[in-house]
């Protein structure tokens, strides 16, 4: 049996900081918070009995940033970069402070999006796309060496729960500096955890 840990990168914003909503064409660094998410995590995943042997991560500095810290604290020498793992894009609402997206969408539709992956209007996501990414990914684990470690946003991440056949299980949503764990057998998919925060 082999593991695939989805971790969602640390935080961008800091309390006291206008918080915005941020995807795909917003390459913002982690705040001092999110360095503290970082460091937790990698300890985290230090401390496991069986680590993980390969660490892969979308290509923006937050997620790059927390994946870095987690592989250096596993002595995995590489992070892998991943642009499937890229954060979705959030058209109109792309670094928008979230009274103006909830204005925009209404809180019914972002609702939906919280509860059930329902794309709101304008952004850009291909739900089938990035369920398919997150098969593909526990296919690539199973067939692997060992445990895989992903690192991506709250935004990709929610569709691994369809892809591993969990929806229902736990809510779409990973917090900032959290995790969750598909254990991959050969013929069977099981949600271990999700919304782990260390």
């Amino acid at each position: 049996m082999k593991h695939l840990y989805i971790v969602r990168h640390g935080n961008t914003f800091d309390k006291g900081d206008t918080v915005l909503r941020v995807g795909g064409r917003t390459d913002l660094d982690l705040s001092t918070s999110g360095e503290l998410q970082a460091g937790g995590l990698a300890m985290h995943f230090a401390d496991f009995e069986t680590q993980p042997v390969r660490v892969v991560a979308g290509p923006l500095r937050r997620t790059l940033h927390t994946a870095q810290a987690i592989a250096d604290a596993l002595g995995v020498l590489n992070v892998q970069v991943d642009d499937r793992l890229r954060e979705i894009d959030y058209g109109p609402d792309e670094g928008k402070p979230e009274d103006e997206v909830v204005a925009r969408l209404g809180e019914a539709a972002l609702a939906a999006w919280e509860s059930d992956a329902t794309v709101p209007n304008g952004w850009q996501v291909d739900p089938d796309g990035l369920v398919q990414v997150w098969k593909d990914l526990l296919i690539e684990t199973h067939h692997g060496a060992g445990d895989v470690i992903a690192v991506t946003s709250n935004g990709v991440a929610r569709f691994a729960l369809e892809a591993a056949g969990a929806v229902g299980k736990a809510p779409l949503k990973l917090r900032t500096g959290a995790y969750g764990v598909i254990a991959v057998r050969e013929f069977d998919l099981e949600l271990v955890a999700w919304d782990v925060r260390p």
